[in-house]
Parts: C-alpha cells; sequence; structure tokens
C-alpha cells in the first residue's frame, strides 16, 4: 500500500495499470475509471483524513532467467590427447629432456626420468635413490629382449599397449606377452601386469597351460592361475597336459603349485 498527498492523481495511474497488465478479474470488478465526486463523497468510505489507501495484490509468474541458446546446446569436446602427446615425446627424434639411456642387448633407448618414476616405483627407487648419488645416467637392462623393454616403454608413456604387437600370430604373440607380464611385474607396473594376464588368460589351451600356470605362480598372478586350474578342471582327459614339457617344467620348478592345483581342480569337479 501507498499513501500520496493528492490521491485521486493516483487513479489514472491504477487504471493504466490493469490495461497494462491485462490482469482481466480486476478490470471486471472494478472500472477503470471512478467519477471524482464519487470518491469524495465521505459515506463512500474512500478517502478517510484526507488520504486515499490503494491496497494491490499482484501475481508475476517468473520465466525462465536463462534465455533460450539458438543452435546446439551443447559444445562438443575431443578425447584426451595426454597419452598421443606422451607417446610423441618418447618417439620424436629430438633429444627434448631426455636424461637417461637404457642399453637391452646392444640397442639404445633414450627417456625421460620424471616420466618413468611417475609410473613405476621401481625407476623411482633407481633414479631419485642411490643412483642420483652416483650420477648414474645409462642403465645396462639384463634379460631382456629389446623389443619387450620397447614396448614397456609405449605402455608407460600412453598406458597402450602398441599397435605392432597385433601382428604377432599364435604362439609368438603368446610368449611375447608372457615376456611383457615379466617386465611389467619387474617394474611394478600393476596395469600392465594385469592387461597382460587378461590376455593370457583368454589363449590357455592344453599345450600351454602348464606353462602358464607356471608363469602365473611365479609371477604372483593369483587371477591368472584361476583361469588355468578352471581349465584343468574342465579337461575330460588330462593326458595331453601330462606329456607336454610346460607340465614337466611345472613339477620341476614349482612343485608347490601342483598341489594346490589338484586340490582346487577337485572343489572345481566336485561343485
Amino acid at each position: 500500500s501507498g499513501h500520496w498527498r493528492d490521491p485521486l492523481q493516483l487513479v489514472p495511474i491504477i487504471a493504466e495499470a490493469v490495461r497494462f497488465l491485462r490482469f482481466e478479474p480486476f478490470r471486471a470488478k472494478i472500472p477503470l475509471f471512478i467519477p471524482r465526486s464519487d470518491l469524495e463523497m465521505e459515506e463512500s468510505g474512500y478517502i478517510v483524513n484526507d488520504r486515499l489507501t490503494v491496497e494491490c495484490e499482484v501475481t508475476v509468474t517468473k520465466g525462465p532467467q536463462v534465455s533460450r541458446t539458438i543452435g546446439c546446446s551443447e559444445i562438443g569436446v575431443p578425447p584426451s590427447e595426454l597419452s598421443e602427446h606422451f607417446g610423441k615425446l618418447l618417439e620424436e627424434e629430438e633429444d627434448v629432456g631426455r636424461d637417461v639411456v637404457f642399453s637391452v642387448e646392444g640397442e639404445s633407448f633414450a627417456a625421460h626420468k620424471l616420466v618413468l618414476a611417475a609410473r613405476s616405483p621401481v625407476f623411482k627407487a633407481e633414479f631419485y635413490g642411490e643412483m642420483i648419488e652416483r650420477g648414474t645416467f645409462s642403465i645396462d637392462i639384463k634379460d631382456m629382449q629389446p623389443s619387450v623393454f620397447r614396448a614397456l616403454l609405449h605402455f608407460i608413456y600412453t598406458d597402450v599397449l602398441p599397435a605392432d604387437i597385433g601382428d604377432l600370430e599364435g604362439d609368438d604373440y603368446v610368449e611375447f606377452i608372457r615376456h611383457l607380464l615379466v617386465a611389467a611385474d619387474r617394474y611394478a607396473m600393476d596395469r600392465l601386469k594385469l592387461m597382460c594376464q587378461s590376455i593370457l588368460g583368454k589363449y590357455v589351451d592344453v599345450k600351454n597351460v602348464a606353462t602358464t600356470l607356471a608363469l602365473a605362480d611365479q609371477h604372483n598372478c593369483d587371477k591368472l592361475k584361476d583361469v588355468c586350474i578352471q581349465y584343468i578342471s574342465s579337461l575330460d582327459e588330462v593326458d595331453a597336459m601330462f606329456r607336454t614339457k610346460g607340465y614337466a617344467n611345472l613339477k620341476r620348478s614349482c612343485p608347490s603349485v601342483l598341489a594346490d592345483l589338484f586340490e582346487k581342480t577337485s572343489k572345481f569337479r566336485a561343485s
């Protein structure tokens, strides 16, 4: 409510407001113009103490605060390029910050200590432990093939396996993944180790199951061990497996795993 010195000045204002808002129920009950004589009549009760009091109740429907966008409402975001950029950092011919060189069977690999240390706790301990005191920047890698070490570096920089691994076929592919699993375990690359286990588990057969089981036992690959044991327990005839060279090596190098094998196999067959 409001008060004006000359209340009659408010009448046309109210009428204009009603017209603008198009408030039909209000317009139906109260005319747009009220004669001055009607307002000035004492018995009308409109004016009290030379004041006209007007009470207005207005309902406002709020619209959306954000204006409608024109065209596409979503802005596309491309996938992450982080692994691609790090991969280029490893592959570029220019020596961009490389500060460590590995020698693997006569083949050299230059890399970045900081990247390797961030990905592998083993490399971190080597680079920022004793080696930093000796100032050693050249490392000789023993018991590893150059192609396997190259794949290990590629995974460290990109978090994916090299595409050219897919060019290998059959036993050559399985053998390469075995070597890569050993390298992953050696440098505590847990995700790579699980990826290798997953691949080897898909290639288990009668000829290689014993070899794969021995590898899993030697490198603490419990998931891969379970896959091998389940496969053996599903065989109708295990004589073919017993005749393999892998089984002979399993008995010689991992005798303890045989007891575990027969115990779990009997449980699987019973269930």
